[in-house]
């Protein structure tokens, strides 16, 4: 099977996974994978961090980023553009829109927008990963084109351990993360993290 047909596979069967998770096992695994994240380093010291709105399946860090925004820490979340572009984005209250694929977005004009490089932590959803911390993540290159922008950030990924996979089907240009965070486990993947 070619990287692109494996991929596939992996993205298929990890959003299967995670959408056939009982409500009461999402709501402990959320939890749960909240609490492990606000104990990381990086997460403490993070003063401005992009994060995501959990959409299709995908673990709610609703709670996290509650706490985040009560210690007085900037919260951003992802604006997909054209050209496969994505912006980081600080909406006002009243700055919510469905965007593409009904998901929870910034509007651009009712934000403040952030650079790459005022980002201390970057939490990056997927569909996959391993435990090398490669991702599989919904195809369209989104984030493997903007992390290498964020230089100053440490890049956790976020999931459940159902999407965890023995090697996650990545291309060269496919981003290894700093980290994966989920219920059960950190995974280390460079030694940028600490923990």
């Amino acid at each position: 099977m070619d990287t692109a047909a494996e991929k596939a596979a992996q993205r298929k069967a990890g959003i299967a996974a995670r959408r056939a998770l009982s409500e009461a096992d999402r709501a402990a695994a959320n939890a749960a994978l909240c609490r492990r994240i606000a104990q990381l380093r990086c997460f403490r010291e993070a003063q401005t961090l992009l994060a995501y709105a959990a959409f299709g399946g995908e673990a709610d860090l609703s709670a996290l980023l509650a706490e985040a925004e009560r210690l007085g820490k900037t919260v951003a979340y992802p604006v997909c553009g054209e050209g496969f572009t994505l912006t980081a984005a600080v909406p006002e209250p009243d700055g919510w829109e469905a965007g593409a694929y009904g998901i929870r977005t910034p509007i651009l004009t009712k934000s403040r927008l952030l650079a790459p490089g005022e980002l201390d932590l970057v939490l990056v959803p997927c569909t996959a990963f391993d435990a090398a911390c490669r991702r599989v993540g919904m195809g369209k290159g989104y984030y493997d084109r903007y992390l290498p922008r964020c230089q100053n950030a440490v890049t956790l990924g976020v999931a459940f351990e159902v999407q965890r996979v023995e090697r996650a089907a990545a291309d060269p240009h496919d981003r290894q993360l700093d980290s994966y965070a989920t219920e059960e486990k950190i995974y280390r993947g460079t030694d940028k993290f600490e923990l």
